[in-house]
């Protein structure tokens, strides 16, 4: 399994940016997905999750109220939608996939197979 995540950048503060993850060699849809996120001389953070079918979702406290995670089965992609950003927001965004998990599993160690990252910049 293969994650390529993209649509990461600088924005302002306030701004928004959608993030994507495309999932090739298996079943993009006996996958649970996830976004993760690191920030420097920091630990791997949870950010949000979803169940195979898109309708259970898990989100971070940070991320709660703010971000938005979606998939397309139809695409095998996933999505994380992120608004009002701040630069705490500031990160190293990974995807994440794994078959056995949970929506609700939110420890990297839960997920087997994992993108690339793509960097979020928040400037103030």
């Amino acid at each position: 399994v293969q994650l390529q995540a993209c649509g990461g950048g600088l924005v302002q503060t306030g701004g928004s940016l959608r993030l994507s993850c495309t999932l090739s060699g298996g079943t993009f849809s006996m996958y649970v997905m996830g976004w993760f996120r690191q920030a420097p001389g920091k630990e791997r953070e949870f950010v949000a999750a979803l169940n195979r079918s898109g309708v259970r979702k898990n989100y971070g406290d940070s991320a709660t109220g703010r971000f938005t995670i979606s998939r397309d089965n139809a695409k095998n992609t996933v999505y994380l939608q992120m608004n009002s950003l701040k630069p705490e927001d500031t990160a190293v965004y990974y995807c994440a996939a794994d078959r056995t998990s949970t929506f609700y599993n939110r420890s990297p160690g839960g997920f087997s197979s994992w993108g690339q990252g793509t960097l979020v910049t928040v400037s103030s």
